[in-house]
């Protein structure tokens, strides 16, 4: 084991400063790594270079402005040195080639190094630079010994191999680095969205509940002056403000859904579950619901759940052009998750459009039994209450005929 000194000897060749040292630098410090907790993910590979190089030390070496950082380290205790001692200093002034020394002693960059005297382990030394993708050496993966040593052109390309898969690591942690700032950023910027979705609610439904009581209220009064069309317009002032109602509530029930995955599991069945459903949507005599044989007893997050399927039954509902509406719903489970079938003889979906009727204010080119189109909030909110409950979902379709969604949950 070496332990640095705070002076060195006059005779000693200490490393030439890169022509792109700056460069360097900044590319190194963009991986955010230096002085970071040790990982797993390099330590092996630091014990497998060691292993199959048959050496006493390997190490992840990054090269900072004054020192030598180890990322990794297998077969000593220190974490880094001056960078006046560096053999992998010296390594990534050729970037493109492995640096070897058989005997540090006999070389005269290193023959009076500190790490070379005879109670330290550096003579043996074998260096892959490690070169990011825009050709910046930012370190190095080396193996040490204690004695001279040569390896063989097999020990060299594994040596090269293990140094790629560094780069590789150094790289998708700065991604997930990166992943991470975005997510936070994308939380932030949710938190607002949802905040002005509750403002929008509060402010706007208000006044359009008096619009609609209005409107109510002035065919009353002039019911002797209207006309055929001018009562048309007064519907026609009732329906959009009804419209854009329902679009606020939606908008509000997208942002407030994330809530939902919040709350306690409960147990219910399922068939006196989907029937409070079916209260709620209010549904005409012109519709036939086939529940689940087996009306299983379900333990989960129910009002997310309960959320999911209203959005789902209303579609099937609301996109029907037959005079008899039918749906079926089917129920199984495994060991770790529920699985539900909603099947519909509505008028389909189409097929070029399947692809994007989960995403936020997509809709479908098509509309609804009173003519309407959809606002494209619904099924992005199905998704991600179900993803949230770690499950999936997907939709088939064939138009005039059926469609079919099929989702599952993850249990407690």
């Amino acid at each position: 084991m070496f332990k640095p000194q705070i002076t060195f000897n006059i005779g000693m060749i200490s490393a030439a400063i890169p022509t792109n040292e700056n460069f360097r630098l900044d590319a190194l410090e963009s991986l955010k790594i230096l002085d970071t907790e040790y990982e797993k993910e390099f330590d092996d590979i630091t014990a497998l270079a060691s292993h199959l190089c048959g050496t006493e030390i390997a190490l992840i070496s990054l090269i900072d402005k004054n020192r030598q950082w180890f990322k990794s380290k297998h077969g000593i205790d220190v974490s880094e040195t001056h960078r006046d001692y560096s053999f992998c200093a010296h390594a990534i002034l050729e970037p493109e080639k492995p640096f070897v020394v058989i005997d540090a002693r006999e070389d005269e960059r290193f023959y009076d190094n500190p790490l070379t005297e005879k109670d330290q382990v550096v003579i043996f030394y074998a260096g892959i630079p490690l070169v990011d993708k825009n050709g910046f050496a930012l370190g190095t993966l080396c193996v040490i010994d204690g004695k001279p040593k040569e390896l063989s052109e097999q020990q060299i390309e594994s040596l090269k191999s293990l140094a790629n898969q560094v780069t590789i690591l150094f790289e998708l942690n700065k991604k997930n680095d990166d992943l991470e700032k975005i997510q936070r950023k994308l939380k932030k910027r949710n938190e607002s969205l949802k905040e002005f979705a509750r403002v929008i609610s509060h402010d706007l439904k208000m006044p359009l509940a008096n619009i609609i009581s209005t409107t109510d209220l002035l065919k009353i009064i002039l019911a002797d002056k209207l006309d055929a069309e001018g009562l048309k317009y007064f519907e026609y002032i009732k329906t959009s403000s009804f419209s854009m109602s329902n679009y606020i509530s939606d908008i509000l029930g997208h942002y407030e859904s994330e809530s939902l995955i919040h709350n306690n599991p409960e147990k219910f069945y399922l068939n006196d579950f989907l029937k409070e459903i079916i209260t709620l949507l209010s549904i005409k005599p012109d519709f036939t619901i086939h529940y689940p044989t087996n009306n299983p007893l379900l333990e989960c997050n129910k009002l997310a759940l309960k959320q999911i399927f209203f959005n789902l039954i209303g579609n099937s509902i609301k996109y029907n052009d037959k005079e008899q509406i039918v749906i079926s719903i089917e129920a199984n489970e495994d060991e770790k998750s529920y699985y539900f079938t909603i099947i519909d003889n509505g008028m389909g979906i189409p097929e070029k459009e399947i692809d994007g009727i989960f995403d936020l204010f997509t809709t479908a080119n098509m509309t609804d039994r009173s003519g309407n189109k959809g606002n494209g909030i619904g099924l992005s909110t199905v998704k991600n209450l179900v993803e949230k409950l770690k499950g999936t979902i997907k939709v088939t379709s064939k138009l005039k005929v059926h469609t079919t969604f099929e989702f599952s949950i993850q249990k407690p």
